[in-house]
């Protein structure tokens, strides 16, 4: 028989020992301090006052009377250090880091995760709650392969359902993709002024459309007209338009409205002219009233002819007239055709 016992090595009480209450009063002071165990700072020197009963994790490079004992328990009992060598399984929580943490037989670590589990809620430096249930605030997060691929399915349950990600400014959405309300798959945006608009879809059979891009094909009301060399003339009807393209104020000549562009950018700007008056003619597009951007030269008959133009938000678009030819307007007549690309 031993004289203590095998996992916190209590000294027993043996026959026709003196003294007994000795070996008694050792045992539960060693229990007082190891049942419930708490470890005050783990440190390389022991305290300039340390307290009765107090249990502190040596570390190397110990100093002074730790000297040759880290990794021990290091324990002031009656004005003494006591130093108890941890066993694996052992656990104690540990003040200075406010971690209840456990021996592994080499180091104290935090006790790990199991390896499944289900959680009704989580939080990662964040508070999850009935709708977030999980929650994470970080400056970064990565989802990487575990030796190939990775992929992040994000599922709804019916076509009429979304499944998409928001991204927000200021806890207020700004942008959404994904499959919102239906099964094409969607860029959503949200200004101040417009409000949430789709910008860009793709169909389920890969038809990409872009849903607020300005274009317009337009043309003043069926007529015959001879305007005066130096006037302006406009449009009456949007036969296509998209993307905020208007009309704007009437023309001094009250031949139509100019055109006015609602976003900066590169278009595509065809004009087509319907002359009926017998040799040449020249048509120009006027930006602002002031610069031509596009100019057409031809005869009696249809033609056409395109440019590539930089138009600024807010430009107004008509036509400018040189000489004096008669034009049809309308559709497919005199008309123009403005995409931004």
């Amino acid at each position: 028989m031993t004289d203590a016992t095998a996992n916190l090595d209590l000294p027993f009480i043996l026959p026709a020992q003196a003294q007994k209450h000795v070996t008694h009063n050792e045992a539960l002071q060693r229990l007082d301090a190891l049942v419930q165990l708490v470890v005050a700072t783990s440190a390389e020197s022991p305290p300039a006052d340390p307290a009765e009963g107090q249990i502190h994790w040596v570390t190397a490079p110990e100093t002074g009377p730790w000297t040759g004992r880290a990794e021990s328990l290091a324990l002031f009992q009656d004005g003494v250090w006591v130093f108890i060598p941890p066993r694996q399984g052992w656990t104690a929580f540990f003040l200075d880091d406010a971690r209840l943490k456990i021996f592994n037989g080499a180091e104290w670590i935090e006790q790990p995760l199991p390896t499944e589990t289900q959680f009704e809620r989580l939080g990662i430096a964040a508070t999850p709650d009935s709708y977030n249930r999980l929650s994470l605030c970080s400056p970064a997060s990565l989802f990487s392969h575990a030796g190939g691929s990775h992929r992040l399915t994000v599922n709804k349950s019916g076509i009429a359902e979304t499944a998409s990600l928001i991204f927000q400014s200021n806890w207020q959405g700004r942008a959404e993709m994904g499959l919102a309300g239906e099964d094409r798959f969607s860029l959503k945006v949200n200004g101040d002024v417009t409000g949430w608009r789709q910008a860009v879809s793709i169909t389920p059979e890969g038809y990409v459309r872009h849903d607020q891009r300005p274009l317009v094909r337009a043309s003043l009301a069926p007529a015959t007209l001879t305007p005066a060399a130096g006037s302006f003339t406009g449009f009456d009807i949007l036969h296509l338009s998209g993307g905020d393209i208007a009309l704007g104020s009437p023309l001094p000549s009250g031949n139509g409205h100019p055109l006015v562009v609602p976003a900066s950018g590169y278009y595509l700007l065809s004009l087509t002219v319907a002359a009926i008056s017998i040799g040449s003619h020249k048509l120009h597009v006027s930006r602002n009233g002031s610069a031509d951007i596009l100019s057409h030269v031809g005869g009696a008959g249809t033609s056409s002819t395109m440019a590539l133009v930089w138009l600024d938000v807010t430009d107004t678009v008509a036509l400018r007239h040189e000489g004096t030819t008669q034009y049809e307007f309308g559709y497919g007549k005199t008309e123009i055709s403005l995409a931004l690309l």
